[in-house]
């Protein structure tokens, strides 16, 4: 937690808290040093901040000490910094709570942390929470509302988030957003990512524009995707650059997908080698393809390699390339493998490729609405530091699941209609169907975790596999 309080000037030595009293006229040592001992508990609070900003920690320790015995709570809230800078908690805890007693709003915020930090004491965090929140401190707000999210306690959260947001907190409002998306009420979710959006929260503005645009409204989606775009949010540019591709616009495209991969987004590194390769412009979609195979992105390493053995005849690093892709699963990339391998006389590692290829890479065009609950889904397990599945994985099951119930009758059950016609265990359909379904309406079941999407997963290619689809 950032700690309140302090002046601009940064401490002479490392560690202590600067006082939040700042010295009024400057008054010499000497001068406090007397008024101090005589027992003026504000010249002993004064000198300690003189002897911290002179880099004596137990000087200021000694004398803000003297002070807090007496009463003075910036004494006792200085004490807690600098017991809490130092390791000491015990004795942090006892001067937070000193000052938090009388009504310091500070003191019990970082109290109720210390608490939640060391002992895990959630009861008696939230009540000094609680103590500052209604005092008026928007910190303490904020991290009630989260700790009211961690205890399940729904009602609380909404209302603290709700307050804060009002009062001005963008981080509640978008976590607003999502505590509706996740309960399923996509009005409440745009309502508040609007609202944090407008602000300038720039996750909010992204993942409203990806709402928009997966129930076909572009012209908005555009609005708010280029909000996050001046932001700086990488996602974003990736999506604007979409828009504008998709409208012919393939210079502004270019643009943004550039800006993403300068970012070091790797769908913006591999889109922007695209877009570069569209336009002619074969040394940087070269640049990008090869920045994007290196960090594992099956599509550009195999157009890496393309551009390898056709511009340069670099018939060695075409088959590096080939083959990282093929690895993943690339089809394209093992046919131009194996043809590579059969001309340079490895015929028998050609064939061993052919006989036992990888799982195919999925590699077909998201649908917008896929991507955008692929991604929410992601971001809301990610947002209160849950483990999450990778977006794709989710888009493959999504996607693979329209594939595949591409020829089913109308009035067929689904699961039935598979398991019958891929040979599938009914019970692994119907997972893969489920999970289908919470990531299409949320609210419904909690999200996947990353073990249930791996073996979803499984099925969803078994069922390609059977069922002879890509």
């Amino acid at each position: 937690m950032t700690l309140v309080g302090a002046t601009e000037t940064a401490p002479a030595w490392s560690g202590v808290p600067v006082p939040r009293v700042p010295e009024a006229g400057g008054s010499a040592e000497t001068y406090l040093l007397a008024r101090a001992r005589e027992g003026d508990p504000d010249a002993a609070h004064r000198l300690g901040r003189l002897y911290a900003e002179h880099g004596d920690r137990w000087a200021a320790r000694h004398w803000w000490e003297r002070a807090a015995r007496t009463g003075h709570v910036d004494s006792a809230y200085n004490l807690g910094l600098w017991h809490r800078r130092h390791g000491t908690v015990t004795a942090a805890i006892h001067w937070f709570e000193v000052a938090a007693g009388t009504g310091d709003i500070e003191a019990a915020t970082n109290l109720a942390a210390l608490l939640l930090e060391r002992d895990g004491d959630g009861r008696a965090a939230r009540h000094w929470f609680e103590r500052a929140a209604e005092g008026g401190s928007r910190d303490a707000g904020r991290l009630l509302a989260l700790l009211c999210e961690d205890q399940g306690d729904g009602t609380g959260a909404r209302r603290w988030h709700f307050r804060v947001a009002l009062d001005g907190d963008l981080r509640s409002a978008h976590d607003l957003g999502f505590l509706g998306y996740a309960s399923g009420d996509e009005d409440e979710a745009r309502h508040w990512w609007e609202f944090a959006a407008r602000g300038g929260h720039a996750e909010a503005a992204y993942h409203l524009g990806l709402i928009l645009h997966a129930t076909g409204d572009e012209g908005d989606a555009e609005t708010f995707f280029r909000l996050a775009v001046r932001a700086g949010h990488a996602g974003a540019a990736v999506r604007l650059g979409g828009l504008t591709q998709a409208r012919g616009d393939l210079r502004t495209a270019r643009a943004c997908f550039e800006r993403a991969a300068h970012a070091g987004h790797r769908e913006g590194l591999r889109m922007a080698g695209l877009a570069c390769a569209e336009l002619g412009d074969r040394m940087a979609a070269g640049h990008w393809f090869g920045r994007a195979a290196a960090d594992g992105d099956p599509e550009s390493a195999y157009r890496f390699g393309l551009l390898l053995v056709t511009e340069q005849n670099d018939v060695k690093g075409g088959q590096h390339w080939f083959r990282q892709a093929a690895a993943r699963g690339h089809l394209g990339a093992a046919a131009e493998l194996c043809t590579l391998l059969s001309l340079t006389g490895r015929s028998a590692q050609a064939e061993q490729w052919l006989l036992d290829p990888p799982p195919p890479y999925w590699d077909r065009v998201p649908e917008p609405e896929h991507l955008a609950r692929a991604e929410l889904a992601v971001a809301a397990a990610r947002r209160r530091g849950d483990a999450a599945a990778d977006p794709s994985d989710l888009v493959e099951i999504l996607g693979t699941w329209d594939l595949a119930t591409r020829e089913m009758p109308t009035t067929a059950d689904p699961v039935r209609w598979l398991t019958e016609a891929s040979g599938v265990h009914g019970t692994a359909v119907e997972h893969l169907g489920s999970v289908r379904a919470t990531l299409l309406r949320p609210g419904t079941a909690p999200w996947p975790a990353p073990a249930e999407v791996e073996h979803v997963l499984g099925t969803a290619r078994e069922l390609r596999a059977r069922l002879c689809l890509r």
